[in-house]
């Protein structure tokens, strides 16, 4: 086994809850890649989807026997904050919350305490924002949500841990023959997927377009996601329209992304063609507003 230099993990979920998927992808220092990915039977959420791609990464990681620590990457704040600073308190108090309710997804917090110790060191990184290994990771989990089973690059053949072998991922893994003529092919491709970042621990690469990874998708997943999309675009358009208010949790599901990346934006702020305006607060909710940042534009040039 080569050493394992980073991970980048990442869940999706079509309707939150609704159909997920998950996808992790493993970086050697040798420029290799490993990438595992599966999707969720019935309904789930993008929090159980983040949690399943980290367990997933995690043992991967203990069962390669490396030494070495590593960098575990996830666009989640949500899953860092519960691994790393929740999680404790969640344990003393019997995985109750802070108002006395059960913690959510207890199941998957605790595997992913008794995986995570002090050779894993867990980064945030700004998801859809061009970097490689996010984009990957976000491709092959959207591809197993929306029913699609993506090709994967695969280097080795080993046992990933309790709940999750090869035996019951091969649907998930694509296996390359273990033939020198092969591995050489693979390593060269990796080598040319290397070039685009100096540096895997840090491929913030905000010009490398999510493009060609969705590419790699079939067409008919692309032309479900566009579909999706313009769903989205238009309910945000009715909403901006009726001049309704909407909470930060039902902000966070229209732009599919935990409600934390919401509300740490700041009062105001733009997302795609709107601009976000925080209008009141009510109780424990925030209330937003959504506003055409183009109409708006065109109208100050008008006047």
């Amino acid at each position: 086994m080569p050493i394992i230099e980073s991970i980048y993990t990442d869940g999706a979920c079509t309707g939150n809850p609704g159909p997920g998927g998950w996808g992790t992808v493993v970086y050697f220092q040798d420029g290799s890649i490993h990438e595992m990915g599966d999707s969720s039977h019935g309904k789930t959420t993008n929090n159980k989807m983040e949690m399943q791609a980290a367990i997933a990464a995690l043992e991967y990681f203990h069962a390669s026997g490396q030494t070495e620590p590593i960098t575990l990457y996830t666009d989640s704040e949500y899953l860092i904050n519960c691994v790393t600073k929740w999680v404790k308190g969640w344990k003393r108090k019997g995985w109750k919350k802070a108002d006395g309710k059960p913690v959510l997804n207890q199941d998957l917090l605790e595997k992913l305490d008794d995986l995570n110790n002090r050779k894993i060191k867990w980064e945030y990184v700004r998801g859809h924002a061009g970097n490689i290994g996010n984009e990957r990771c976000d491709a092959i989990a959207r591809a197993f949500a929306s029913g699609n089973v993506p090709s994967l690059q695969s280097i080795s053949d080993i046992n990933y841990g309790n709940g999750f072998s090869r035996q019951n991922s091969e649907v998930a893994v694509t296996r390359v023959s273990d033939s020198l003529t092969e591995s050489t092919i693979i390593n060269k491709k990796q080598q040319q997927i290397s070039t685009l970042a100096s540096d895997i621990t840090n491929m913030e690469l905000p010009t490398v377009s999510a493009t060609s990874t969705n590419e790699e998708l079939p067409r008919e997943t692309r032309v479900t996601q566009l579909r999706n999309l313009v769903e989205t675009l238009h309910i945000a358009d009715e909403i901006a329209e009726k001049g309704y208010l909407i909470t930060s949790s039902e902000l966070a599901d229209l732009m599919d992304v935990h409600a934390s990346a919401v509300t740490s934006r700041g009062d105001q702020w733009r997302w795609r063609n709107w601009v976000v305006s925080r209008v009141r607060r009510e109780g424990n909710q925030i209330l937003w507003e959504l506003e055409r940042g183009d109409l708006v534009n065109h109208e100050g040039e008008e006047s």
